[in-house]
Formats: structure tokens, sequence, C-alpha cells
């Protein structure tokens, strides 16, 4: 009769008592299976990248280049010179720094009343309880469906026939007046603004509206002090879009200044129109130049921007 070898016998009794289907440590094996690989998303992201980064890439590429140059070598060519001197001549023939200014006049009113307004009426359509809240969601939200080419006649008119003392304004009407161009501007973004912030605010927690109620809190202070602060990345991302759909409108000013020095930055490019031969090389970087300011913007609040737009997005 042997005798086994303790540690062997250890060692059996270990094997036998694992179960099937465990590693060693005991714990079940997981069957990773593999990523899989998205392939025709990528070609089609980055094909529709292209589709989109080539305009402006190739809008630097010619504005880099002198005319002389792209007259002797052609818009195709990699010769000749590369330099800044468009963007110089483009900023001083232009006039853009009078241009920038007014668009700054412009934008920053407009971009502050559209958030104040859309933002207290999305508070009114979200958080109160009353009978008409949906319905004027809609009609918020329907407004936006209408062309603003469609009441451009009528509102010029109205604008016409609306006075003002000539301390305010010059024409002594609303015509040729930034207030004008502001208030169309608010007007016709705070309906966008206003169901993106009210889908914003009806997802925050109603204990925090109620408790402040309890505290005695009146409705203003439930808006200005609780709810306003919880809402700055969608406010940052709305600011973000108003900001370049309002900078870049072109439309309303064109129709409501009459006097050339109080155009936006937008149309600034229209001077370094020739009567007889145009500069596309300077077009093209008026037309950059134009693109920096809303570019500067997004960068600087990108983070906010789809922070704002992605928040709730993993609700369900």
């Amino acid at each position: 009769m042997s005798i086994t070898n303790p540690a062997h016998a250890v060692t059996a009794g270990t094997e036998s008592t694992t179960p099937a289907g465990t590693g060693s440590a005991g714990h079940p094996r997981k069957n990773k299976k593999p990523a899989k690989r998205h392939y025709g998303i990528h070609i089609f992201l980055t094909v529709l990248a292209a589709i989109w980064l080539v305009p402006l890439l190739w809008t630097i590429f010619t504005s880099l280049r002198p005319k002389a140059d792209t007259d002797k070598y052609g818009y195709f060519s990699l010769e000749g010179a590369f330099n800044f001197d468009n963007f110089i001549r483009a900023w001083t023939q232009g006039g853009f720094a009078q241009y920038a200014w007014n668009s700054a006049l412009i934008t920053i009113p407009s971009v502050i009343l559209i958030l104040f307004f859309a933002s207290m009426m999305a508070f009114a359509v979200s958080r109160v309880n009353w009978k008409f809240n949906i319905t004027l969601l809609i009609m918020f939200t329907a407004g936006n469906l209408l062309p603003p080419q469609v009441l451009a006649a009528p509102l010029f008119q109205m604008f016409k026939l609306t006075e003002l003392p000539y301390s305010v304004s010059d024409s002594g009407s609303l015509l040729n007046t930034y207030i004008g161009v502001i208030a169309v501007d608010t007007a016709f973004q705070i309906g966008f603004v206003t169901f993106v912030l009210s889908n914003y605010m009806k997802a925050l927690s109603h204990e925090l509206t109620e408790a402040a109620l309890v505290d005695g809190a009146g409705i203003w202070r439930q808006y200005w002090e609780i709810i306003l602060p919880l809402c700055r990345p969608a406010l940052a991302a709305m600011g973000t879009l108003e900001v370049i759909f309002v900078y870049n409108d072109f439309f309303w000013p064109l129709l409501f200044l009459q006097s050339g020095d109080r155009l936006p930055l937008t149309t600034a490019v229209n001077n370094l129109q020739g009567q007889f031969l145009s500069d596309y090389n300077l077009i093209a970087a008026g037309a950059m130049i134009t693109a920096i300011p809303a570019l500067v913007i997004y960068l600087l609040l990108q983070k906010h921007f789809v922070a704002g737009l992605t928040l709730g997005s993993s609700k369900g």
C-alpha cells in the first residue's frame, strides 16, 4: 500500500472542486465577442466630412494666393507665392472694422434678448400648469415654419409707418435703425429656442420647484434662482447657435438698414466687387474674414455646446 504525496492530494482536490466553465480563480469565463467594425458608417462620415471641407479648404487656398499668380498659373496649380496680402487688402478696402462693429451691435443684444425671453416662455409652458401652455408652445413653434420672405413687405411697411422721435431714429421711423433689425431677429428666433429650452426644463426634477414653493419662493424666484442656473448648458448651446444664426443673417439688415455704414459684416464682401472685373482671391479672403468671428465663438463654447445638446440623451 503506497502513500500519496499530500501536496499532490491537495492539488487534486482543488482541481476536482473547481466547477466546469470557470477559470483558475473560480470566476466564470466570459466569452468576449469581438467588437463590430462599422466600416460603412465610417466611410460615409469620412466622405460627408470631405464634401463639407472641400469648399472651405478651397476658399482658404484661393485667399492665400495673389491674383497675378492665379492668372498666370491657373486656379489648380501650386506654383507662385502664398501670403496674407489679400486679407490685409480686404480688411482695409472693404472697411471691415466698421462693419464688424455693426455686427456686434446687432448680434449681442439680439442673442441676449432671445435667450432671456425664450427662457421665460419655456419656463411658463414647461414648469407652470395652466390651460394654454401647450397651445402657446405650438404657436411659438409654428411661427418658425413661416418663411421670412413672406413677411418682408408687411414688416417694411409697418416699420415705415411706425413713428419714432428723431433723437432715436434719424429717419423718424423704425427703418434704418438697429432696433428694427434686433426686434425682427428676436421675434423669428425666439420660437426655436423656446421649443428646445422647454424640453430641457421638462427633464428637470419637479421636486425642485415644489420645495421652493413650500419655502415661499414666487414664480420669478423659481425661474431666476433655481431653474435658470440649471439650464446653463442648454443656454450655452442655444447661445452658440443663435450667435451664428443672427451673425450670418443677410436678409433683414439689407432690407431695413438703408445706410451703407450701418450694414453688418456679412454685407462687407459686396464692397470687394469690381464694376467690370472681380478679384476672386480678394473676395475669398473677405469671405474668410467674415467667417472668423462665428468660428471663434463656436470654438470657445464648443464644450458647452456639445454638453447642452447631448445632456439627457441617455435617459430612457
